[in-house]
């Protein structure tokens, strides 16, 4: 009995230290955050879909850089399409183009051999977040989900695909990979380096800031705006933005967890007659994420929300459409951690013809989507129902 005491003890003890670590890691994360007020930019922006779409241009692009290559990315694992952007960084290094290379510490797989050839190649390379002290449970937690490149200060990248061969559909667990990236050619890049250099210094990295990094910029046609976060202010702007809309609003994301006040103003937006349609995968990629987000369901469907479950692959877009007048597309789910917890960057876009092209490429993952009943829901499985209870419990987290 004694034993069993002990043990209880020594349960509750460490579950009390967990808690006390992840809120005194996230009470000062809010502290220290920045809110980032970007101007409106005005882009050459092209939507890429595809995972083929992604890697042609962004690999193309590396290979033309002349002074420059700087790539941020989430995950980046050991696979075929992952050794080839590796080689081609490998080699620009060797051409004397300056290659700095920051991954997440826990997000990215990097073999060590792979990893000494790069820096014997020139490339520089650095870890984001690793776990550090006095905030283990929380800092292990706080990911710098950003994915990022910039050439030469005049091209940049931002959007969902990471570096893996899973993104061109080629894991059979998952299937075709859907997601959005953009490619800005001109203005706002400079915005997009101006993260990746914070980053990198924050990764106690140093690089010398020159004019090479923010070069003379062209103007295009697309008004835009940078909108990088770190762990604060991205869910108000989502319910300002939810707030505003008068027709229709289109969400799609593959973990939606909203929580409280995202998901009251999506509900009061559709009781005001606005058309609200929200797109996830039917498949989860992680555990508990699927279950944790079918709690919100039902509330959406009793008030008239469209909610389509993507089976044709896995849908890992993150993108928020208001009316025809603003598009969001960036890292960011709609979910806890990318609320409260995760280095996130998005790009709002205020151009009618980009928006347009944006929904007709929802709208034909809607047309391969399975739209979810009030009476499928409710009956959903006794195991299915069990797990969403375990699953809400933890749901902060993910």
């Amino acid at each position: 009995m004694t034993g069993w005491i002990m043990t209880i003890i020594i349960v509750i003890a460490i579950l009390a230290w967990l808690r006390i670590d992840f809120v005194l890691g996230l009470t000062q994360q809010r502290k220290e955050a920045t809110r980032h007020v970007q101007k409106t930019r005005y882009s050459d922006v092209t939507l890429l879909p595809t995972g083929d779409d992604f890697y042609k241009r962004l690999f193309a692009d590396i290979e033309q850089a002349t002074n420059h290559v700087h790539l941020l990315f989430y995950i980046i694992k050991d696979d075929h399409i992952s050794e080839k952007m590796l080689k081609i960084l490998e080699g620009k290094a060797k051409e004397g183009v300056t290659v700095r290379l920051l991954v997440d510490k826990l997000g990215s797989h990097i073999p060590k051999k792979q990893l000494k050839q790069l820096k014997k190649a020139g490339v520089y390379f650095a870890y984001s977040h690793p776990i550090s002290l006095p905030y283990l449970f929380f800092t292990l937690n706080r990911r710098n989900h950003r994915k990022l490149a910039i050439m030469d200060g005049k091209i940049g990248y931002i959007g969902g695909y990471n570096v893996g061969d899973e993104y061109l559909g080629r894991d059979p667990k998952f299937g075709p990979w859907r997601d959005f990236h953009l490619r800005l050619d001109g203005d706002g890049v400079q915005d997009i380096q101006e993260q990746f250099i914070e980053d990198w210094q924050t990764a106690k990295q140093t690089c010398m800031v020159t004019e090479n990094h923010y070069p003379p910029l062209k103007k295009g046609p697309i008004p835009l705006r940078i909108l990088p976060t770190d762990g604060v202010y991205l869910e108000e702007t989502f319910i300002d933005l939810i707030k505003q809309a008068k027709e229709s609003i289109i969400i799609g994301t593959p973990y939606y967890i909203p929580g409280k006040a995202l998901q009251k103003e999506l509900i009061a937006a559709s009781e005001r007659g606005v058309d609200v349609k929200l797109i996830v995968p039917k498949k989860g990629d992680h555990p508990l994420v699927k279950e944790a987000a079918f709690p919100y369901f039902e509330p959406l469907l009793k008030t008239g929300v469209s909610v389509y479950q993507y089976y044709r692959g896995f849908f890992h877009a993150k993108v928020l459409v208001i009316d025809d007048q603003v598009c969001d597309i960036g890292t960011a789910n709609c979910d806890q951690r990318s609320f409260h917890i995760n280095h996130e960057i998005n790009c709002l876009i205020y151009d009618s013809d980009f928006i347009q092209q944006a929904i007709r490429e929802m709208e034909h993952d809607i047309s391969i989507s399975e739209r979810l009943t009030l009476e499928a829901y409710q009956k959903r499985p006794l195991s299915q129902k069990g797990k969403e209870k375990v699953a809400t419990l933890i749901s902060g987290l993910l």
